[in-house]
């Protein structure tokens, strides 16, 4: 049975005492990819393109010419670009869809030597908390596989939790890296907005998208955030800000913090029993270990989800106009003119969730809503960060449940859209603030089902974010 690695740092020991190959590695997460094909994580798997890579990189590595991550093999979401594959969103509407670029992202994992082994199953256009949107049919959690395993970078959480890589990156607009981390059991960690280039990835919302990794270990998000972070020319919107050292600044020893949580979490409709239990547990373990732990008022958590969704869905809207059946992507075979390619192409070739949220995006958007719905969303949205960074100055971190509960089964979203609307309660805060927050898993429940909690920070805070998810891993451990 191959090694069940847990950092890249583990791999690259193995590497150099001889113990394994980078071909060995991509084999053995070639066949639990096909071992556990049912869980429907990839949409394409780069099998031939993955052992070349591994053949010639055990070449170089003999000769000490290899980059920062020789060795890590790596899941892209499907919603990155990379040249010369296909990259479709998870949608009909660019189904076999080739990029003729690649993301910042990818060139950067690429110039470091990592091994992109395939692409991951996502929500469609990363719109969803369950990756049941997706065109390809829903992602099943491996610890359950009647339950979903969050979304929407789900695909690419169930990808790292089976051992089908040992890393991948995700994106998250609202929680789409750390809800799915939090179900699936893995670390997952949303930058500061502007922290990592989003050139190259398709957009969903652009105030809002940030990609981000999916790992087995904080120390492996760090290196993956200080290999993808920093500026990039072909995003005005990625910070100037010089990308520490994080991984080898990496220290579990933090010193003694100001921990907030917010006492309107307890008072939150639908919050798991289990899930209470375990923000509790870590609230007395810190408060043991001579940490500050106190609960502040957060008046704004009612408001979050709707300003979220309001905002969001604004952006899809305008975002999502560039797929009309004329420029690239599906067209519909029953179009007879201008008129019935733009509303056959985008009525055929997008699902049932994305279109839904086109028509709220537009309805917001339109002259007789605009000012009750979307300026007012935008000033929400203002109160919502200026009270988060007010309590980040008084502490250093804040600390929630990652979700409400966790992973649910498969089907429920169907029933009634709006309950699945409500498991971002707790991480669209960070993502409104354009603050950093990271998802550690922490136990499973009585179930065996995996359960996370959130840490967030201050903007461009990370190098703190990631030595405390460090600390706080190993007393949740200890």
């Amino acid at each position: 049975m191959a090694k069940n690695y847990v950092t890249l740092t583990e791999i690259q020991q193995d590497l150099q005492g001889g113990n394994t190959s980078v071909e060995e590695l991509v084999k053995n997460y070639l066949v639990n990819i096909k071992q556990y094909a049912h869980l429907n994580a990839f949409n394409e798997v780069f099998e031939q393109e993955a052992l070349q890579k591994a053949t010639e990189l055990d070449a170089r590595l003999k000769t000490g010419s290899s980059g920062r991550l020789a060795g890590m093999v790596i899941a892209i979401k499907d919603n990155i670009c990379y040249k010369g594959h296909q990259v479709t969103a998870s949608s009909k509407i660019l189904e076999n869809f080739t990029s003729i670029f690649s993301s910042t992202v990818v060139e950067r994992l690429l110039a470091e030597d990592a091994i992109i082994i395939g692409r991951c199953n996502c929500d469609e256009f990363a719109m969803g908390g369950a990756n049941e949107n997706s065109y390809f049919g829903p992602v099943k959690n491996m610890a359950d596989e009647t339950r979903v395993p969050g979304g929407s970078s789900g695909g690419s959480a169930v990808a790292v939790q089976a051992g089908m890589c040992h890393a991948a990156i995700g994106t998250d607009t609202g929680g789409s890296i750390r809800q799915p981390a939090s179900f699936c059991g893995v670390v997952g960690l949303k930058p500061t907005y502007g922290r990592v280039s989003r050139h190259g990835i398709i957009a969903y919302a652009s105030s809002f998208d940030q990609p981000g990794p999916l790992t087995r270990s904080v120390e492996d998000a760090a290196l993956l955030l200080e290999v993808i972070a920093g500026p990039d020319a072909y995003d005005s919107t990625a910070s100037q800000a010089a990308v520490p050292a994080y991984a080898q600044q990496l220290q579990s020893s933090t010193g003694k913090k100001r921990i907030a949580y917010l006492e309107e979490v307890f008072d939150s409709e639908g919050l798991d029993a289990e899930v209470k239990a375990t923000l509790l547990k870590a609230i007395e373990d810190l408060k043991a270990d001579g940490h500050t732990v106190e609960p502040v008022s957060f008046e704004y958590l009612d408001y979050v989800v709707p300003t979220y969704y309001i905002l969001t869905m604004a952006e899809a809207s305008s975002n999502l106009a560039r797929y009309d059946g004329v420029h690239y992507g599906y067209r519909s075979p029953n179009a007879v003119d201008l008129v019935t390619t733009y509303k056959r192409s985008r009525s055929e070739g997008f699902g049932t969730e994305v279109k839904r949220r086109i028509m709220l995006g537009t309805f917001v958007l339109s002259a007789g809503y605009y000012d009750a719905y979307y300026a007012k969303a935008q000033k929400v949205r203002r109160l919502i960060k200026e009270r988060t960074d007010e309590i980040l100055q008084q502490y250093d971190f804040i600390l929630t449940p990652t979700a409400p509960e966790p992973a649910f089964k498969i089907g429920r979203q169907d029933i009634d859209p709006i309950v699945t609307y409500l498991e971002d309660i707790f991480t669209v805060q960070a993502s409104l603030a354009g603050v950093p927050a990271i998802s550690l898993p922490v136990q499973n429940n009585s179930k065996g089902l995996p359960l996370g909690l959130q840490l967030t920070t201050k903007a461009f805070g990370e190098a703190e974010l990631l030595n405390f998810a460090t600390y706080f891993a190993g007393l949740r451990k200890s």
